[in-house]
């Protein structure tokens, strides 16, 4: 496309080219698909593209399978649609929070998900989708990072602020975890408890559901948003223990 500010009648006749408000369209070949805007509706469609690949991909979470616990447990915070046990997952954050918007309506008209939690703060946004069938979730995934110009490898890091296993938790310590998570399952005196803190806030649902499958444990709170993910996790030792090495082998394969 030329300007056609320097260019006659003539000279615009000679060349078979069409005017449109201000901008001169060259004929192309026939077969070559040609879309026309105006200079303002130019202008404004890359002041869109712009805002998109200004927009930092923070966590992408694929949950192959929603364990029953931990999908009954994003159930209680579900403001959209509910999920179901083996319903596959995916969790995105983004910066900054508003952008969550754009990227949900992205993921939404790409395919059939559901979309069942939006989370907007200033900083940082998340939204989950569920689906049955993985290959559905997944496709919104691959729309979302190629709208934004992203990559799952450019992803934030993921970083363990804290882990650590207690051990036959005292009746006053279970009474106060009690009352301050009325989401999740109570965790009872004597019983060992396993606690993870990771920045970002999303990557503790992925310890959670790996943790879930491989051991009998009870899920007692999964905080994935905000600045820091805390996951509690409780049971008898030996199960605890196993469930703590499934969730940091979860958080070492998104570190690697």
């Amino acid at each position: 496309m030329n300007g056609f500010a320097a260019l006659d009648n003539r000279d615009r006749r000679s060349r078979r080219g069409s005017l449109i408000t201000g901008t001169e369209v060259q004929p192309q070949d026939a077969a070559t698909n040609i879309a026309i805007t105006t200079d303002s509706e130019t202008a404004r469609v890359a002041r869109q593209a712009s805002h998109i690949q200004q927009i930092e991909l923070r966590t992408y979470v694929f949950l192959d399978s929603l364990q029953p616990q931990l999908a009954a447990y994003m159930g209680t915070a579900s403001q959209g649609f509910l999920p179901i046990p083996g319903d596959a997952c995916l969790w995105l954050e983004v910066a900054p929070g508003m952008a969550v918007h754009r990227v949900t309506d992205i993921a939404l008209k790409a395919s059939n998900v559901r979309l069942g939690q939006m989370v907007v703060e200033r900083a940082f946004g998340s939204m989950a989708l569920y689906h049955r069938d993985q290959s559905t979730v997944l496709h919104s995934g691959d729309v979302v990072l190629d709208a934004i110009g992203s990559r799952i490898d450019q992803r934030t890091e993921c970083e363990v602020s804290w882990t650590e296993v207690i051990r036959a938790i005292t009746p006053d310590h279970a009474v106060l975890i009690n009352r301050q998570n009325r989401r999740g399952s109570m965790i009872e005196a004597g019983m060992s408890m396993f606690i993870l803190e990771t920045e970002p806030a999303g990557y503790v649902l992925l310890a959670a559901n790996e943790a879930e499958k491989s051991s009998n444990i009870t899920i007692v709170d999964v905080k994935g948003v905000g600045a820091f993910g805390r996951l509690t996790l409780a049971g008898k030792e030996g199960d605890v223990e196993e469930a703590a090495l499934a969730a940091m082998r979860a958080i070492d394969q998104v570190k690697n």
